[in-house]
């Protein structure tokens, strides 16, 4: 399974509009970070997690060519506002897409694209087939996914495990429960926002604190704030099994 970071900041991105700090004037590519969003490649399937308003170009700068299925954590615009553009995998690999959410972002989606779900259908709208996750695990092919519960603040969304890979972003709190289900996972992937208090993000710190205790050989830090800080600085303060993931990074996951 191979693993490409398509997207590793916040819902503001970095740089930030209207921003002055060093880390939005960084000459630094791993600086800039696109929202949130990871393609993975099976043995037989193309999938992201989050689509996100920079989908579209992630999707071209990625060279993401064929996709099969979307999986959606959660509602908010940054994780969801890039499912108007699977139009063109639709129109050239005439393919509907599969739409991976629970009900409740499932109503949130048709609230936002109102017109996919419409009884009145006009030509080059967005083609779907919407499956519905309950705690209950799942296959994209022939690849098990396990989805999990996390805590956004008072917002339950989902991360995911796919076989020795684990996918968290936007959590604040995980219960031993959901800690148990990625017990022994090879590879992390945590939000970790900023070094200040947040309501609904993990801290650097308690990232760090909450990668120690899954105890994956490796974890990657993703959601990532300007605030943090500079990439190369704040990678300095990391153990060696902890790093930063940038945009454009990739992985296999055997």
């Amino acid at each position: 399974m191979k693993v490409t970071f398509l997207g590793t900041g916040t819902s503001q991105g970095i740089p930030v509009i209207g921003c002055g700090c060093e880390v939005c004037k960084s000459p630094d590519k791993k600086n800039n970070r696109l929202r949130v969003s990871v393609w993975i490649q099976t043995d037989d399937k193309s999938m992201v997690i989050d689509s996100g308003p920079d989908f579209r170009y992630q999707m071209l700068r990625a060279g993401v060519d064929d996709l099969d299925a979307i999986l959606y954590t959660h509602e908010h615009k940054d994780h969801v506002a890039g499912l108007d553009d699977i139009r063109p995998y639709n129109y050239i690999l005439k393919k509907r897409i599969d739409i991976y959410a629970t009900e409740r972002v499932q109503d949130a989606l048709k609230r936002e694209f109102q017109y996919i779900f419409s009884e009145v259908k006009y030509h080059g709208l967005p083609q779907i087939n919407l499956h519905t996750i309950t705690h209950e695990n799942f296959k994209v092919g022939e690849t098990e996914i396990a989805p999990f519960e996390v805590m956004h603040y008072r917002l339950p969304i989902l991360g995911y495990r796919i076989g020795d890979f684990t996918y968290i972003t936007d959590a604040k709190t995980i219960s031993e429960a959901s800690l148990e289900k990625i017990k022994g996972t090879k590879v992390l992937v945590l939000n970790a926002l900023q070094k200040e208090s947040h309501i609904s993000h993990l801290t650097f710190d308690e990232a760090i604190a909450m990668a120690e205790k899954v105890g994956a050989e490796m974890t990657y830090f993703t959601h990532i704030s300007h605030n943090l800080g500079l990439h190369e600085e704040i990678s300095k303060e990391l153990p060696a099994n902890i790093q930063l993931a940038y945009d454009g990074l990739t992985f296999n996951v055997d």
